[in-house]
């Protein structure tokens, strides 16, 4: 068994109002930052998961991102995997 180092990006999906992200952007804007577009605020999670390969790894992430993580209605993740090395 191996331990894996995971990071899951959630955010809301394409064409879904991300009120954070509006909130970011104005004030970007009201401090000078004009160019700033298109602000989305999401989530960011870490963990370990020990498997015994990095296809259980990506087989639990999904199951957890279906089962309580994110909210398919609005919402769509992405996620990276490395071995640890220690």
């Amino acid at each position: 068994m191996a331990n894996y180092n995971v990071k899951i990006f959630i955010s809301y999906r394409e064409g879904i109002l991300d009120p954070q992200g509006v909130a970011v952007e104005k004030a970007a804007h009201s401090l000078g930052f004009e160019k700033v577009k298109n602000v989305r605020v999401g989530k960011y999670i870490t963990m370990e998961i020990e498997a015994s390969s990095k296809e259980e790894v990506e087989n639990e992430i999904r199951e957890m991102a279906k089962r309580f993580l994110v909210n398919p209605v609005i919402e769509e993740y992405t996620f990276e995997i490395t071995e640890n090395s220690q």
